[in-house]
């Protein structure tokens, strides 16, 4: 049976969309115009809050009433101007408990509240988040009673040495993974999100908002946290750089990396090919 018609194509940015030096190639850039001058809506799907996403949607000609984008990992669906359509987020009893898990493994919280991180050190480690997203406002604090009590939590990570990380992790206990949303979605970083609240939800949402279904989505992703919606999607494509775990469940593997216009690869071979 044929495929539906592709009108969303949802993109991870980091190890996807960006290469190592967070940019968009020209060709990648070509292809996603392509796309858009056919109809297709380009939808940046991240772990990233909006604030950390920079100038990369006015850059893609993405800034209007009628371009949406996920950020938190599904945490929140919006329109690229800033107006929330669907929104998640952890309680402050959620903090308490992640924190507990997190803590006696020497593995530092940060908890993100739209563009502010709050960040607290763990016996004496301190976060390498700021080295990942300096576009956010880090405030550190000493303890976790100081983290204020009426700002929305949108989600927690841990970021740290990538080897001591995955130390950790086989240490952590099964309530993590079984009453949150928890995977890596880099090599040094470590995300904790409400249960159900992923990526391939934020996408339901807007599909249902835009009277759309999964049949009308692509999906492109290199991490696990982009399982989900590779998963869900109708077309799910793994980078050529995507590990071994998130190249088993997609549909399709590029034969390029992210590295050199992968996302390019997908999008002339499964969205504009017909148009040849």
């Amino acid at each position: 049976m044929a495929r539906k018609e592709i009108k969303i194509i949802a993109i991870d940015l980091d190890g996807t969309l960006f290469n190592a030096k967070k940019e968009v190639s020209e060709e990648n850039r070509r292809a996603l115009e392509r796309a858009r001058q056919k109809g297709v809506k380009v939808v940046i799907t991240t772990g990233r809050p909006l604030k950390a996403i920079g100038n990369l949607l006015s850059n893609l000609h993405l800034v209007s009433d009628e371009d949406y984008c996920i950020t938190f990992n599904g945490g929140l669906v919006q329109r690229t101007t800033g107006e929330i359509l669907d929104k998640s987020a952890l309680t402050y009893e959620d903090l308490k408990a992640i924190h507990s898990y997190l803590d006696p493994l020497g593995l530092p919280f940060d908890v993100l509240s739209d563009g502010i991180v709050y960040s607290l050190p763990s016996r004496g480690n301190k976060s390498l988040y700021h080295t990942a997203n300096p576009l956010l406002t880090f405030v550190e604090v000493e303890r976790f009673e100081d983290i204020p009590l009426d700002v929305p939590y949108n989600k927690v990570v841990t970021v740290t040495n990538e080897h001591f990380l995955d130390e950790q992790l086989t240490k952590l206990p099964e309530a993590v993974y079984s009453d949150y949303e928890a995977f890596k979605s880099r090599e040094i970083i470590f995300e904790i999100m409400p249960k159900g609240v992923h990526k391939a939800s934020g996408l339901a949402h807007l599909c249902e908002h835009l009277g759309l279904t999964s049949d009308n989505v692509m999906a492109l992703g290199d991490e696990a946290n982009d399982i989900s919606m590779l998963e869900w999607a109708e077309l799910g494509v793994a980078m050529a750089n995507a590990t071994d775990q998130v190249k088993h469940i997609a549909d399709k593997v590029t034969t390029r990396s992210n590295e050199d216009s992968g996302v390019a690869e997908a999008i002339e071979q499964y969205v504009l090919r017909e148009e040849d």
